[in-house]
């Protein structure tokens, strides 16, 4: 019997270190990889990596960003939707699921998770996402109350939000702005013009040189 322990413990023993080993050799493999921006060779590894480590391997989440940073939307989201099982609250991890899911054209689950994202952070721009999909999804009544909100929550005044003001030109504009803008948006869907106007110019105040604001604001003067 004791013989029988021995001969178990050392085949134990091996068997470890040789995934030991073999953990060891795939994580040079993954450095390399990555190194050489070689990004489908380098999830291979991670799977190779999560496969020896287990279901809790960190390298899920790794496997979860190099997919979101290649913009691989859906491979993204079904790793994110796993590890979130386990973690629920994981803001970048949620995160990466809403932008995924949007980018999928699941705007309905899109705003579930963000509407996860801001009871968590508490973050204006979380809100302000909300009420831009709402909008995309027609649901002026429940994006006016959104984008509403997002106004009413605190700012950093770090975050900026891209608008393509025509094929050739991007234009980054604060937050506080972009929300003033879409609420201007809303409100013009919802008939009120007089709303409208006031957001429109409530944003140009807040970013002077905001485009499609001004846009908006000369063409409303214009029709009145």
């Amino acid at each position: 019997m004791k013989k029988w322990i021995y001969v178990v413990a050392i085949f134990t023993t091996t068997l470890s270190i040789a995934q030991s080993s073999t953990l060891n050799t795939e994580k040079q493999k993954l450095k390399q990889a990555l190194s050489y921006g070689d990004k489908i060779v380098a999830a291979s590894v991670m799977y190779n990596i999560i496969a020896i480590e287990g279901p809790s391997s960190t390298y899920k989440d790794s496997l979860a960003f190099l997919y979101f940073n290649a913009r691989n939307y859906v491979s993204c989201f079904l790793v994110t939707e796993d590890i979130l099982k386990s973690k629920p609250s994981d803001t970048s991890l949620l995160e990466m699921k809403a932008i995924s899911l949007e980018s999928m054209g699941a705007l309905g689950k899109a705003t579930e998770t963000y509407q996860k994202l801001l009871a968590i952070t508490n973050n204006n721009y979380h809100a302000y996402k909300i009420a831009s999909l709402q909008l995309g999804m027609n649901k002026l009544e429940d994006a006016y109350a959104s984008v509403k909100k997002a106004d009413q929550l605190p700012d950093k005044g770090t975050m900026k939000v891209t608008f393509q003001v025509n094929k050739n030109y991007n234009q980054n504009v604060n937050l506080k702005a972009a929300i003033a803008y879409l609420e201007g948006i809303i409100a013009l869907n919802l008939k009120k013009e007089k709303e409208a106007k006031l957001s429109f110019e409530r944003a140009v105040k807040l970013f002077p040189e905001f485009v499609l604001a001004k846009s908006k604001l000369s063409t409303l003067k214009n029709t009145q």
